[in-house]
């Protein structure tokens, strides 16, 4: 699981927000302001089947990571948290 969901940072990460897009999903801000120093993101890769292929990223390490537990819960109140 991205760490991002348990960081104060995570509506103002330009990393987050990079994530955010390669899942094709909604932004917490159009506009991020903060660069995270030194994040680490894992890519996993499936073949769903001969032609499909998903990958899921991930940020499993960062220098900036300031916790935050449930943040992302927080700007998303109701919705589930991504995995």
């Amino acid at each position: 699981m991205c760490i991002c969901v348990n960081c104060e940072y995570v509506d103002r990460c330009q990393t987050y927000h990079a994530v955010e897009e390669q899942h094709e999903q909604p932004h917490l801000t159009d506009s991020p302001d903060f660069e995270a120093v030194n994040p680490t993101v894992n890519v996993n890769i499936r073949h769903v089947d001969l032609t499909t292929i998903e990958m899921e990223w991930d940020v499993v390490g960062c220098e900036s990571f300031y916790e935050s537990v449930g943040k992302w819960s927080l700007l998303r109140p109701g919705e589930l948290v991504p995995t």
